[in-house]
């Protein structure tokens, strides 16, 4: 009898472990796809970037969530990023500008804003994908049920809205840019191209699901990044809104590379205004100081791009502070104005000194002013 109860309950015990294993077998997520050249896949959860498209981006095997110092701002939405290359491929390192990135090469930005409880809203999720014949734009725009995002070529507003932590609620019409206006960014030279991925971006600290990592240390260690210093020895941005991380003009300075330099940069969309504002460049004279704009003109009587001590006079602050279109800046991505940014800017021109650097008014626009 013993023998039989011995033998009935291995015989369990192997069926039990049978099934584990092929629910184990069977709940596997499939590896990453990867595509290189046109027709790209019309549906986001295609290319096996999450295991779980339910609300939840959860990353695939070899998928590396990533954040930046100083980001871009987005009329304050959530971003998620995520960085995925071919195997046995790797990033090179570039002490300045965005890294190389090999063939097959696949950064994810996905947007989100509050919804019900702790949950979040998915908008769009961007990919930039280094294709055979150079990097292309794919927007993904999310469904209403949140199980999956498909490909929208000149995706229609949305409308958002949605409460804050303290409360206060906000309501807008959030524009995702199309495949042809991800050029007006990424393009430098003709040539589209990564922004955020720069030494100086990520050179900090992440969460990682095993621990907390420096993302230079942690690209390298996933194969995803080759010829990299130690963090100490790699530059490193401020972050705007902390200021221990660096001084006003350090932290206003960063917020203006990232938010501002992609196209106002030799080579850009604005590269031909002179008015250069990568946290590279060197002095006053190249962010517009006692310059008078080339391209959209003046707004209202101000005159110049930069006048020291005085953000009420200067373009550049209020280009920041409109909406209006063909005036404000960026002229896409954003639809309200950054009022924390804002009051970050205006308070590193107030503190820039004035002595030496007299912006004089022409005698036209004086006219004008009385």
């Amino acid at each position: 009898m013993r023998t039989v109860c011995t033998f009935k309950i291995c015989a369990c015990l192997a069926l039990i472990y049978l099934l584990v294993f092929l629910v184990g077998c069977h709940t596997k997520s499939a590896p990453v796809r990867s595509f290189v050249e046109e027709p790209f896949p019309q549906k986001l959860s295609e290319w096996h970037l999450f295991s779980s498209l339910n609300g939840a981006l959860q990353p695939n095997q070899g998928v590396l969530p990533y954040d930046l110092i100083t980001p871009l701002f987005s009329d304050y939405a959530a971003k998620h990023r995520f960085v995925w290359m071919p195997p046995g491929t790797s990033a090179k390192y570039r002490d300045d500008g965005v890294f190389d990135f090999p063939v097959g090469a696949v950064l994810a930005k996905s947007f989100a804003f509050p919804a019900d409880g702790s949950k979040e809203r998915l908008i769009e999720t961007r990919l930039l994908v280094h294709a055979k014949n150079g990097w292309v734009g794919l927007p993904y725009v999310w469904n209403e049920n949140q199980t999956d995002a498909r490909l929208d070529l000149v995706a229609d507003p949305v409308p958002v809205s949605y409460a804050d932590t303290s409360g206060q609620k906000h309501a807008f019409t959030y524009f995702i840019p199309n495949a042809n206006e991800c050029k007006q960014c990424h393009e430098n030279a003709r040539v589209m191209l990564p922004i955020g991925p720069k030494a100086r971006n990520l050179n900090k600290d992440y969460v990682y699901a095993d621990g907390v990592s420096n993302q230079l240390v942690r690209w390298t260690q996933a194969g995803y990044l080759q010829g990299s210093p130690q963090p100490q020895a790699a530059p490193k941005a401020a972050k705007w809104d902390e200021p221990q991380s660096g001084t006003l003009e350090d932290r206003a300075r960063a917020y203006l590379d990232n938010n501002c330099a992609h196209c106002h940069q030799p080579g850009a969309g604005a590269g031909y205004t002179g008015f250069d504002l990568r946290l590279t460049s060197a002095g006053l004279s190249s962010l517009g100081l006692c310059k008078s704009p080339n391209s959209a003109g003046r707004i209202g009587n101000l005159v110049y791009d930069l006048v020291p001590g005085k953000p009420e006079e200067s373009i550049l602050v209020a280009r920041m502070e409109s909406v209006r279109p063909k005036e404000m800046m960026p002229q896409i991505g954003r639809s309200v104005v950054h009022q924390e940014g804002l009051a970050l800017i205006r308070e590193w021109v107030r503190s820039l000194p004035t002595a030496g650097a007299p912006c004089a008014m022409p005698l036209q626009y004086k006219n004008e002013k009385r």
